[in-house]
């Protein structure tokens, strides 16, 4: 039974999202969180995880979560919902290419979303940094240091390299430098406390 919600509950959000892996975020944490699969803060520390590491955040997150409740064919399973819609979609679409993309219906429809798209990134981004620097609800702000800290400095870090070096910094190595600021961050605000 498990087997068959993880696909079809993965199989829905990547037929209904557009935008990427970025826009399936708030609908996979409404989901886990709706199924009692992982708390909010497991879910969080996650997403951190899943955008660190090589591969698609969807596919990153699907896997987490299928193995987490159905052991390695859970994985399996909720990875090949999630990214099925994507595949079978992409085949239609290269087969009607030609003519799909000059059909007026089409490109009203794909105007329209965009800025669905940008916004339900917008939000999950708003909602991961107040998460994780202490906001736990309406009622409760548990503020976090080292959070604040970190985000200044990564953002100072971002702009600095751009504006130096006239060019965007390596992902890799801005991972690379967040993991350990994150590292150096937590190891000070421990020795203090």
């Amino acid at each position: 039974m498990i087997y068959l919600q993880l696909f079809l509950e993965f199989f829905l959000i990547g037929l209904f999202t557009f935008g990427g892996g970025y826009a399936m975020i708030p609908l996979i944490k409404q989901m886990v969180i709706k199924n009692l699969w992982l708390t909010e803060d497991l879910f969080i520390d996650f997403l951190a995880v899943a955008e660190s590491t090589p591969g698609p955040i969807a596919i990153n997150m699907a896997t987490f979560v299928g193995a987490t409740q159905g052991g390695p064919f859970g994985s399996i399973v909720a990875t090949i919902g999630v990214v099925l819609p994507a595949f079978l979609i992409i085949i239609l679409i290269a087969a009607l290419l030609k003519h799909l993309l000059d059909n007026p219906y089409v490109q009203a429809f794909l105007k329209g979303i965009k800025p669905v798209i940008f916004g339900l990134i917008l939000a999950t981004g708003i909602v991961l940094f107040m998460k994780s620097i202490g906001f736990t609800g309406f009622t409760s702000f548990d503020f976090k240091y080292q959070t604040l800290v970190i985000s200044i400095l990564l953002i100072t870090l971002f702009v600095g390299y751009k504006l130096y070096f006239k060019k965007k910094m390596n992902s890799i190595l801005f991972i690379l430098l967040a993991a350990s600021i994150g590292i150096t961050t937590f190891l000070y605000f421990n020795l203090l406390s």
